[in-house]
């Protein structure tokens, strides 16, 4: 029962850790682009979850007390919340972290290379079309990947009879 609560690592190494593991992570989802935020696929899940796997180690060491756990998910919970506050009070540290809305296509065409390099893929485009009611790229007079991985369509104004 002892062991329950003895930490094996100071308290505040526990906190620079989660620290670490939190701003490495942020960086690499951030740099894994929109789309991957946006569209949770199977291949996504197994991905949430091994790297949850992966990252214990670097955050844990070699405890397995309880009391490092807690402390570990209340630092998390912490940046996370320091995070969200920064991001809501500060414009260059919105665009930093969470990015900017990418132009993908305009007055009925495609940016093939846009795309490519947000990794969106023409079904991705057909089925967002399909949401707003635009029956091809012809009637698109902006297409935006939203910060959150969404496609927002806005169709061309349709001529006066």
């Amino acid at each position: 029962m002892h062991d329950l609560f003895a930490l094996a690592m100071p308290w505040w190494e526990f906190i620079l850790r989660a620290v670490v593991v939190y701003t490495v992570v942020l960086g690499m989802v951030r740099l894994g682009g929109k789309r991957a935020l946006g569209q949770i696929t199977p291949f996504d899940v197994l991905l949430i979850v091994l790297l949850g796997n992966a990252v214990q180690n670097a955050l844990l060491g070699s405890d397995t007390s309880l009391g490092g756990g807690l402390l570990l998910a209340a630092t998390l919970i912490l940046l996370n919340y320091a995070v969200g506050w920064l991001t809501t009070r500060s414009r260059r540290m919105e665009r930093i972290i969470e990015g900017e809305p990418v132009v993908i296509g305009r007055d009925g065409r495609w940016f093939d290379g846009v795309l490519r390099r947000e990794q969106v893929t023409r079904a991705d485009v057909e089925a967002a079309l399909r949401q707003q009611g635009c029956l091809g790229v012809d009637e698109v007079a902006l297409a935006l990947l939203e910060n959150n991985g969404h496609i927002t369509i806005i169709p061309r104004q349709k001529a006066a009879a």
